[in-house]
């Protein structure tokens, strides 16, 4: 459920963009996707651990680490409705404290989609997802800090739907097999099994 929550709520912010500035409900928003994609990511990785193990043991702290630099952007916007500040005038003001920006924003911040990317790679590789489902992901880890860059509602807009897509198939598919009696559940988003290849590109990564 998680995988799904996440990237539907990163969705559903930027549709409250306002023109200087994320605004408040955006940044609360963007700040609880990223925290619900976390558990559902954990969820995934538990899952792909049989398989690729070492990934998985580097992918955990990333993620986590990454997942810090998104609900700093997203407190960051908060802040912003807060003390009436336009998104640049935030950013030159945090160019002034800089092991808070370069830490928490300009490393953390970037090593979110770098992580979904990989993740897309990974799927691919072990075909433990179906090549389109891996390729929008990819995608949309490509798409999505451009779209931040550019603060253009647009581009935001088919990045996140972009994303959405590919955690959609995996979220329905976990749900479903912990719905099978004799499929046996873990903690997180997916089935306790191991990914295996299916023909056709299929796979069980949800």
């Amino acid at each position: 459920m998680f995988l799904i929550l996440g990237p539907t709520l990163n969705l559903l912010a930027t549709f409250f963009w306002e023109s200087d500035s994320q605004g408040s409900t955006a940044g609360t928003l963007s700040a609880l996707s990223v925290a619900c994609w976390l558990i559902g990511l954990l969820g995934l990785y538990d899952r792909l651990r049989a398989t690729a193990p070492r990934y998985v043991a580097v992918a955990v702290p990333l993620t986590v680490f990454a997942t810090l630099g998104g609900i700093s952007f997203g407190v960051q916007s908060v802040h912003e409705a807060l003390f009436d500040v336009s998104h640049a005038r935030a950013v030159e003001l945090l160019d002034q404290h800089q092991f808070a920006a370069t830490t928490l924003f300009w490393t953390a911040g970037p090593l979110f989609p770098l992580v979904l990317f990989a993740l897309g790679a990974v799927l691919a590789r072990l075909r433990a997802a179906p090549l389109p489902v891996a390729a929008l992901l990819c995608l949309g880890a490509l798409a999505f800090p451009l779209s931040r860059i550019t603060r253009e509602a647009s581009i935001a807009h088919v990045a996140d739907l972009l994303l959405l897509l590919p955690f959609l198939y995996l979220g329905v598919r976990a749900l479903r097999e912990r719905a099978r009696p004799t499929s046996p559940a873990v903690d997180g988003d997916v089935a306790a099994q191991p990914p295996a290849p299916v023909a056709g590109g299929g796979g069980r990564a949800g």
